[in-house]
């Protein structure tokens, strides 16, 4: 991109408002998650946050509380997740770090926080050298008090446990010290790696395992958050499995499982059973714009475990693989299944006695079926490793016939149609020509519509005649 690009690219985010900005950010960094758009998300992502920090530099606010908040749990950003997405080993929910921060405050280290946040408030705008370091001091401080609730000792550690919050965050408080307790680790870890990772090969694999070789990350509590940063990289996440395969020196998930990558594995079948349950959550509420993008990692995901790890059929890892792609087939089986429905109800040529006066065909519905169908062509390019080859070969041929009659008989139906039905079948025509275009391309869509302007044109023609 030029020079003058991004400048209007930057220009036009710093006329957003902030809510938006962090959406954005929150989006694209997705984005990167699933390898979707890497390059675009790269930039506007760079671009949105020199923006953040030359807007938090400007305003320079008074500092607050939860400044304090963001300083510690800077260093967990790569590992959190929003509320209601189900978690792994490697990953922390966000809502957690709210009540670990109040429990901080009130029986955790309220001394230190209220000296930190004194000493953050006498500091300077420019002083960023200083506030890293008070941030680093504060999690050393914050880590300690978790290992010292979370650690062996006597007294009644389930009643203090109980203070910092529900279950759920208690299970995130000991990652949280752990993560906090390695945070420069981390950091250069995040240094070493390659902001991007395309074609995870031999060359990758071996560039990686030398940035993970750090002794306090190899550990079962601290590698999986290690490899998550690893597979944020990659534009095929499910890939980490290399690294697997390449520490026990085969793929035979015995010999994987028995070594502390192993975890890979687990991972990248947690990661795709979310990607497929955000896929049925797609086409349950009709949304189809990510579905694509969805059906390819799915597929490539799916296929790549299957061929490049030797999984036994009865095993944990086996089963589990066998009951995302039935999960994928179901959902996407049912809904293929129903777009012929959908097309021949817009479609079928009832007879002019039938329609009644003033019938119109709705636009909005058309623009769906539409989606449809191309959703229905999009799964022709993933469905043998999905499990959908036959009713998706079936009903894509089936479409192709139907829709191909049906728009001839309704072009010719133009010529001697009623004036009281006339709308109604011009709309019919306009949604076959849609359908027409999905289907068989813009060509084929433009031959059509000359075909059916012919057919009404003659047709106004005879009846001058007469």
């Amino acid at each position: 991109m030029s020079q003058t690009s991004i400048e209007r690219l930057r220009e036009y985010l710093a006329q957003l408002p902030p809510q938006s900005q962090a959406l954005l950010m929150r989006e694209f960094e997705r984005a990167l998650e699933r390898g979707q758009d890497t390059a675009v998300a790269t930039l506007v992502l760079e671009q949105l946050r020199k923006i953040v920090r030359k807007s938090e530099a400007d305003e320079a606010p008074p500092p607050r509380t939860d400044d304090l908040s963001r300083l510690l749990f800077q260093v967990l950003e790569p590992f959190l997740v929003e509320a209601g997405v189900p978690t792994r080993v490697g990953q922390i929910r966000r809502s957690s770090l709210q009540p670990i921060w109040q429990w901080l405050g009130r029986d955790g280290a309220p001394d230190k926080v209220n000296e930190f946040e004194a000493a953050l408030a006498r500091m300077p705008a420019d002083s960023a050298g200083q506030v890293e370091a008070l941030a680093q001091k504060l999690q050393a401080v914050a880590a300690d008090a978790i290992f010292e609730l979370t650690g062996p000792g006597g007294g009644d550690k389930s009643r203090a446990l109980a203070r910092v919050g529900p279950p759920n965050v208690i299970e995130d408080l000991y990652s949280i010290g752990a993560v906090l307790q390695v945070r420069e680790a981390i950091a250069s870890l995040i240094e070493k790696l390659p902001r991007t990772l395309r074609a995870f090969g031999d060359s990758q694999i071996a560039s990686v395992t030398s940035a993970l070789n750090i002794p306090v990350l190899q550990t079962p509590q601290m590698l999986p958050f290690a490899l998550s940063i690893v597979a944020q990289r990659m534009t095929a996440p499910w890939q980490i499995i290399r690294l697997a395969i390449k520490i026990a020196a085969s793929d035979d998930e015995i010999r994987v499982a028995a070594t502390p990558y192993g975890v890979a594995v687990t991972m990248a079948l947690h990661d795709l059973s979310c990607v497929a349950a955000a896929l049925r959550m797609d086409i349950k509420r009709g949304h189809f714009d990510n579905v694509a993008g969805n059906l390819k990692t799915l597929h490539d995901g799916v296929r790549g475990l299957r061929t490049e790890l030797d999984l036994r059929n009865d095993s944990a890892w086996g089963k589990q693989l066998t009951s995302i792609r039935a999960d994928i087939s179901n959902a996407l089986q049912s809904e293929i299944d129903s777009v012929p429905g959908r097309v021949r109800r817009i479609l079928r040529q009832r007879p002019e006695k039938d329609i009644p006066p003033g019938a119109r065909i709705d636009g909005t519905e058309v623009e769906e079926t539409a989606a449809l169908i191309d959703f229905v062509a999009t799964c022709r390019n993933y469905a043998s490793e999905l499990a959908i080859n036959e009713v998706t070969l079936r009903t894509y041929s089936d479409l192709q016939q139907y829709v191909e009659r049906s728009t001839e008989q309704l072009v010719q139906s133009l010529r001697a149609a009623d004036h009281k039905v006339r709308t109604y079948r011009q709309q019919q025509v306009q949604a076959a020509i849609r359908f027409c275009q999905v289907l068989f391309g813009d060509d084929y869509a433009s031959l059509m519509s000359r075909a059916a302007e012919n057919a009404a044109t003659g047709e106004r023609k005879s009846s001058r005649a007469s």
